[in-house]
């Protein structure tokens, strides 16, 4: 099964190295002219993770149709360019890998929503889970989900793209692998904002059980399982998130919680956090369907530029209520 990747950064180039195990060939598409050199030539992506050397057997392209020679793609584009991309070419019937995490903003659909519309005829399988690009490059180990609602598929996927390191369980809930990812990503920035305003240990544990609450009554609403959102993709994703710099996320939270503001760190970042595009969406898609989700929407004031202590204040001050999830 030979595999082409959309999306040369870091996440993309990481799961190529992953593909190209046993040197096997892997076609990468990237927008950048000299992420596509650099792999060509050095064997190496210089401008997103230039710490480890990758597989001679990776070939970079700029030529998106090249990928529609194929067996199966992964789609690591960020979550808000998925539709411009799969709509720039016709996959056919060429099984679709979703391996960004959010909600499309001004849809409110899932990555996998997006996906159907713009590649009718393509089976969709979505991986989740604790990944750190550079630790999956570098052959670290960790754990996944590949959920894909056609079961032989699924495990055809996993098996293809499993690794002595990169360990893959095949699922069929393809709408809990897609909203662990998508809910966490908003709760690590709340975790960050934790961390810069120095509230401790503890505060942090308590937003991450909270936080998980939340993503369960979010997925279970939306169909999900209650055992994927306890997952790999789910929890399993959301402890790594909310615990490392090396998560965008984080990261952006722990500049809010020191006080800066959204627009000032986000205009910083050459990649993506993309918990700050899906914490909005997130907010209106559970107000509407009137569920409880008050750490998403202290994320989303915290965007909004409100003072960090007014916020923490308002979520210490709900009133008190049972632990029933």
């Amino acid at each position: 099964m030979k595999i082409g990747v959309i999306g040369g950064g870091a996440w993309g180039t990481a799961l190529a190295q992953v593909a190209a195990q046993g040197a096997a060939p892997v076609i990468l598409w990237a927008r950048e002219p000299e992420v596509v050199h650099s792999i060509n030539h050095h064997h190496v992506n210089e401008l997103f993770l230039s710490s480890v050397p990758l597989s001679p057997t990776i070939t970079a392209t700029d030529d998106l149709d090249a990928l529609r020679a194929v067996d199966a793609v992964l789609v690591v584009a960020p979550a808000q360019h998925v539709r411009a991309v799969l709509s720039a070419t016709d996959f056919g019937s060429t099984p679709l890998v979703l391996c960004a995490k959010g909600i499309e903003a001004g849809t409110r659909m899932l990555v996998g929503e997006v996906a159907r519309e713009a590649q009718p005829n393509a089976p969709i399988a979505v991986l989740s889970g604790p990944t750190f690009a550079h630790e999956v490059a570098a052959g670290l180990p960790t754990a996944v989900t590949l959920a894909c609602e056609d079961a032989a598929l699924g495990v055809a996927l996993a098996e293809r793209l499993a690794a002595p390191t990169f360990r893959t369980y095949a699922s069929d809930d393809v709408i809990g692998a897609e909203i662990g990812g998508a809910v966490k990503n908003v709760l690590a920035i709340g975790c960050g904002v934790v961390e810069g305003a120095r509230l401790g240990q503890n505060a942090r544990s308590a937003l991450i059980a909270r936080g998980f609450a939340e993503m369960t009554r979010f997925g279970l609403a939306r169909g999900a399982r209650a055992e994927t959102m306890a997952g790999l993709s789910g929890l399993g994703d959301l402890v790594l998130t909310c615990s490392s710099t090396s998560s965008r996320n984080f990261s952006l939270g722990v500049g809010l919680g020191e006080g800066r503001s959204a627009r000032e760190l986000l205009s910083d970042r050459r990649t993506v956090a993309e918990g700050a595009f899906t914490a909005p969406v997130l907010r209106d898609a559970a107000a509407e369907a009137g569920i409880d989700m008050p750490v998403c929407e202290a994320v989303c004031a915290l965007l909004d530029g409100a003072p960090v202590g007014d916020v923490i204040g308002a979520l210490l001050s709900r009133p008190l209520r049972e632990e029933r999830g």
